[in-house]
């Protein structure tokens, strides 16, 4: 099954927990609380907006600490959070049962995640719509084989709907949409109704 999960903008978007709430009634699976340009209240009430029976949808890339207070039980490492953090520590969360993702930057690395994860990210593979000097890596070659993937493999950075089914021909997992969705939020659902359908006529 191909995965499409949605990260949140950086900064704060106008009618945001409107449209979160609009992509999880289309079916969103995950949406990537990720706010490194917010503060510790601005988190808080963009999930307090979000109706609660979403809650369990929400991955958090920071402020850890809200998620026993709103029943969140996904928990995204960032690179150097991954490294930082002991083996002891990542069973014991999973042991609590969190669901665990990740984001990487070279098949190497990829290669070497442990099946603590349930997921992780690999970035770029296209050109970022969000951050212009990011290039993306995938030339029209690019295959992920299977015993490159420990894990589930979710395709990040510049997929919109007039590439993902290249992401799909690729063999990744799924996709994670960013700049497709934010780039225009006035047409956040519609975009990400026309990833879905390319997804399922693939």
């Amino acid at each position: 099954m191909f995965s499409i999960v949605v990260i949140s903008h950086a900064a704060a978007v106008p009618n945001e927990a409107a449209i979160i709430q609009q992509l999880f009634a289309e079916g969103l699976e995950v949406f990537h609380l990720r706010k490194p340009e917010g503060d510790e209240q601005s988190v808080r009430q963009l999930i307090e907006a979000i109706p609660a029976k979403y809650h369990n949808r929400i991955a958090m890339h920071g402020f850890f600490h809200l998620m026993n207070e709103y029943n969140i039980h996904r928990l995204h490492f960032r690179e150097e959070h991954r490294q930082e953090t002991s083996k002891e520590e990542m069973v014991q969360l999973k042991n609590k049962g969190y669901t665990l993702s990740t984001s990487v930057h070279d098949l190497p690395t990829l290669q070497r995640l442990t099946s603590l994860f349930s997921y992780a990210f690999f970035s770029p593979v296209f050109d970022s719509i969000s951050k212009q000097q990011y290039k993306g890596f995938a030339d029209d070659d690019f295959y992920l084989r299977e015993e490159q993937k420990p894990i589930s493999v979710i395709a990040l950075g510049g997929v919109d709907a007039g590439n993902i089914q290249s992401t799909m021909a690729m063999n990744f997992d799924g996709v994670a949409l960013l700049g497709a969705i934010w780039k225009e939020p006035a047409n956040a659902v519609e975009n990400f109704k026309l990833c879905k359908q390319h997804v399922q006529t693939y």
